[in-house]
């Protein structure tokens, strides 16, 4: 199963309610809640007044992205505001402190997922895969919404699912930036089944067809 997730990174926040809504009636299956702090990355985005108000207004699966620096320090919060998945990045803090806020996730009894960035190198997937329940691969630098797919992430791809196939197989593999249907139709070969689209879902003016467009290869399959 192909699951897409629009990241409302690239919603109109002037009409975020329909924008919600328009992820749904699309045949969206997750939400995509990116968070920055403007320390991880150069940016600052959402929080969770937000989050609270999106989760009043909808039962659509929450996947929140932290792309925040002590990620231990909020991980519960998030999930009392409405997350179902908390992502937190591998590089935001000490080891310890990553494996403290994948347990805080665990104890909330929400799911719980491990992000890695272009730069870090698959093998760190390893160790944590007993503890996570996502693997999320960044194909754009984190911190920016409409950047362009780094084909040379796609090896990583593959090696991610080789090693969730081998010694977890439940877990999902998400991946993030760059997604339309050609870069779509890529990373499912090489092993994704979660795609988060931001830019190439909001500005399209058949939101549906656009959902559409990134399964169809692969309906049936």
């Amino acid at each position: 199963m192909i699951r897409v997730a629009p990241s409302i990174l690239s919603a109109d926040f002037t009409v975020l309610g329909q924008e919600i809504k328009s992820i749904t009636d699309a045949g969206g299956d997750w939400i995509h809640f990116d968070v920055m702090d403007g320390v991880f990355v150069p940016n600052i985005s959402i929080g969770i007044p937000v989050l609270e108000s999106v989760r009043r207004i909808t039962g659509c699966f929450i996947d929140v992205h932290l792309m925040i620096v002590e990620p231990q320090k909020l991980a519960a919060a998030f999930c009392r505001a409405g997350a179902d998945l908390v992502t937190v990045h591998y590089e935001a803090a000490e080891e310890e402190n990553i494996l403290a806020a994948i347990e805080t996730i665990h104890s909330c009894g929400k799911k719980a997922g491990l992000s890695i960035k272009p730069g870090t190198p698959a093998e760190i997937v390893h160790k944590f895969l007993p503890m996570v329940d996502l693997v999320l691969v960044m194909t754009v630098e984190p911190g920016f919404g409409g950047q362009g797919f780094m084909h040379d992430m796609l090896p990583k791809i593959q090696q991610v699912r080789k090693m969730i196939e081998e010694f977890h197989p439940g877990c999902l593999l998400e991946v993030d930036g760059g997604i339309n249907p050609e870069t779509a139709e890529l990373v499912i070969r090489h092993g994704a089944d979660t795609l988060v689209a931001g830019s190439y879902f909001f500005k399209a003016k058949d939101r549906k067809g656009a959902v559409e467009a990134l399964k169809i290869p692969f309906k049936g399959e």
